[in-house]
């Protein structure tokens, strides 16, 4: 089987500027481990016919091109991080060849805010493809994407590795900075605290998180030394922010900071000890997982999460302001404990782990009918 997975480039991208660019990536590395596939190949849909500095396709083992000059190279093409041509996906589907739309961001958000908020947007053809695959943070939504899509709908393994942070820690730690949670000392009894929501959808924003913070200030004075708000430029101006940073204490103390946007690593190892975050009904993010990764406490209310980091309820501003200040006063004592509840996520998230990688190869055998070829193939790689 030779799959396709679709990539969007442009001009001066990274691939800490989002997720899915890094999901794309987690996948082609599990598809290259089942044994009835032959290819993977990353097809371009945008503009730069080249992925980001960080990603060699060739040293990753992965094909890369245009749609159009991949017709017959390809059996199944996965459109993930970028939006293909439907008239080459309705001749693709026409030769034969099988299309799955594996939608990683949260569906409901990206249908209603485009109408609601601005005059611009897209909305492909329905029927456009064979399946939906869905990550488990979104499966409340397969009735909606079954009726939009007029096929059936799969929730897929979410997946994560912790490849390309290791690949920027070292590039931090080579400048001479390191990056992990250290133990405070008497002088800073607090926690930097950074809040990373992107601030361009209402599912990630950072107005709970300033507010969990801004309530344990309240609470103890020194439990929050600096609150470092990002992906904050834009809404300077904006009357909305402007009244509610101003009414927080942490502001009228001189004590948070707004910045644009950073990458993970390059941010905590010079400005930050802890992560408070929110989302609503996107639990499954990888800044949480980084920040895990580098035993930061991460104060998240991400119910699949709830044994990992600092876990409050839905939009309890209260309860996490608590979790924030139990973390200021025991995370030293319960590091061991932390990490050991973290490397557990991460061991069901690895792309390389037994199971994730079947929980695959069980869905592309039951797109393509089970046919009996991938079949065989796939017992001889057992």
């Amino acid at each position: 089987m030779r799959i396709g997975i679709s990539v969007l480039t442009h001009a001066g991208q990274n691939i800490w500027e989002n997720g899915i660019g890094q999901n794309v990536l987690f996948l082609a590395r599990l598809l290259q481990r089942i044994g009835f596939v032959e290819s993977v190949t990353l097809v371009d849909a945008g503009d730069q016919q080249a992925m980001p500095p960080q990603v060699d396709p060739a040293a990753l083992g992965l094909g890369f091109g245009r749609a159009r000059e991949l017709t017959g190279a390809l059996d199944v093409v996965i459109e993930m991080a970028g939006a293909l041509d439907v008239q080459w996906l309705s001749y693709f589907r026409a030769c034969g060849g099988r299309v799955v739309f594996h939608c990683v961001g949260q569906p409901f958000v990206s249908l209603a805010e485009p109408i609601v908020f601005t005059d611009k947007g897209h909305f492909s053809p329905p029927e456009r493809c064979d399946e939906v695959w869905l990550l488990p943070k979104d499966e409340v939504f397969t009735p909606m994407m079954r009726t939009l899509h007029r096929c059936p709908v799969f929730e897929v393994p979410y997946l994560w590795s912790r490849q390309f942070l290791a690949q920027r820690v070292a590039e931090v730690e080579a400048l001479g900075h390191r990056f992990g949670y250290m133990p405070r000392t008497p002088e800073q009894p607090g926690f930097r605290v950074a809040i990373f929501e992107p601030n361009i959808s209402v599912v990630k924003s950072s107005s709970v998180p300033m507010l969990v913070c801004d309530a344990a200030y309240r609470a103890d004075r020194d439990a929050v030394v600096s609150m470092q708000v990002l992906n904050t430029l834009h809404l300077k101006d904006h009357p909305t922010m402007l009244y509610l940073a101003n009414s927080l204490d942490l502001v009228r103390a001189h004590k948070a900071v707004f910045h644009g946007r950073n990458d993970f690593a390059g941010f905590m190892v010079q400005f930050a000890d802890a992560v408070v975050s929110h989302q609503w009904q996107n639990a499954q993010n990888y800044s949480h997982l980084d920040a895990l990764y580098g035993n930061y406490p991460l104060v998240h209310n991400a119910p699949w999460l709830r044994e990992a980091g600092y876990y409050y309820p839905d939009f309890d501003i209260a309860a996490g302001a608590r979790q924030l200040l139990q973390a200021v006063r025991g995370h030293d004592a319960q590091l061991d404990d932390y990490r050991a509840r973290s490397h557990r996520v991460f061991d069901a998230l690895d792309p390389l782990g037994p199971a994730n990688v079947d929980s695959y190869a069980q869905r592309l055998l039951h797109l393509v009918g089970g046919n009996a070829a991938f079949r065989a193939d796939a017992a001889k790689a057992e």
